[in-house]
Formats: structure tokens, C-alpha cells, sequence
């Protein structure tokens, strides 16, 4: 049996969708849509909107991007899911500017990572967000420096193992905050 891994195809999938599509369950599924509109540019899909027999949102669609995120409102007797979500923006001071105004809590600062710009913020519902602002990357084969290894099996300078302000910052605040995560509902 060969190590090596295969390279996996793409599936096939409808216009506008990617291979993975996050889908959002959240307390307030309208104010998480105008969250997203304000601070991300999305646009509704508005003939994916589908309303329960109780009145809340049981599907929605926005683009972002060339992404679709889903969102649907948590009904009350659903456990609270966080979303962790990932998402690049081409001003990040921005971006946070406006989370900020829309109640999100900046809990990682931007940080310089490998060339590009990094921050966190934590949405009103507790979801979290990994904020990029693309930047130069380094050309690991032209300046002289090794790829670092993600994995943690190197021990050399440019492993993730590393300590260094930012990649502290990046780690702490991290397991601080998923550690703080709380049910929006049960405030205090």
C-alpha cells in the first residue's frame, strides 16, 4: 500500500456553491444576516429564504464573496452550536470597524502571520470568526527560509512550536476564547 496520498477531484457543484458551504444555527438568524451584510458584503439570495411553520427562518442563503453561507435560527430546544468560521476581506481594519459597530468583540488583534493580516472576533452569538486580509506571502524557495512545518514534527526556527509575540497571541487568545464560549441565552 502506497503512503502517498491521491489528490481528490473536485465535485461537482451548482453555480455559486463551493465544495463546502458553512451553515450558521443562531439565536437571531435576521440580525446574524444584517451582521453579515454590513460587515461582509453579503447579498441575500433572497428566493432561499424559507420560513418555518413557527415563523423563524429555517433557511436562508448570502453570498459572500465567491462563498454561500446558510443561516437558520435556532429553535429553543436546540443545544447551542457555535460556528468557526474562516473568512478573507481586502480591508481588515475595516472589517473590524464594522463588527465592532455591529456588537462583535475583537478577542485576537490583527497580527502580522507569514505575510499576511490575522484577527479574530467574536459575532453577538457567539460564533467566531478567523478574519484575513491577503498580503504578501513569503516565497519560501526564493528568500532562503523553510516552509514551516504546521505538524509540529520539526523543531526547527520556522515550526509552529516557535514562540514569538504573534504566534502567542494567535495561540492564547484562541484557547481563551473557546474556552469563554457561552450560550448567548444564559448571560451572567
Amino acid at each position: 500500500m502506497s503512503s502517498e496520498r491521491a489528490t481528490p477531484a473536485t465535485p461537482a457543484a451548482p453555480q455559486g456553491y463551493n465544495t463546502v458551504n458553512p451553515f450558521i444555527i443562531t439565536l437571531d438568524a435576521p440580525a446574524m444576516m444584517g451582521f453579515l451584510k454590513e460587515v461582509f458584503g453579503a447579498e441575500e439570495v433572497p428566493q432561499a429564504r424559507t420560513l418555518d411553520h413557527d415563523g423563524l427562518i429555517l433557511h436562508s442563503e448570502l453570498k459572500i464573496g465567491d462563498s454561500t453561507v446558510m443561516v437558520a435560527a435556532r429553535k429553543p430546544d436546540w443545544p447551542f452550536t457555535p460556528s468557526l468560521l474562516q473568512v478573507y476581506v481586502d480591508d481588515l481594519d475595516a472589517a473590524l470597524e464594522l463588527a465592532h459597530k455591529r456588537g462583535g468583540n475583537v478577542v485576537t488583534k490583527p497580527t502580522d502571520f507569514y505575510g499576511t493580516q490575522f484577527a479574530r472576533i467574536l459575532d453577538p452569538w457567539h460564533n467566531l470568526w478567523w478574519i484575513w486580509q491577503h498580503g504578501d506571502e513569503p516565497s519560501w524557495e526564493t528568500d532562503g527560509t523553510a516552509q514551516p512545518d504546521w505538524t509540529g514534527e520539526d523543531d526547527s526556527d520556522e515550526s509552529w512550536s516557535q514562540d514569538s509575540p504573534e504566534l502567542t497571541h494567535i495561540h492564547d487568545t484562541l484557547l481563551t476564547t473557546m474556552h469563554e464560549l457561552k450560550d448567548p441565552r444564559n448571560r451572567g
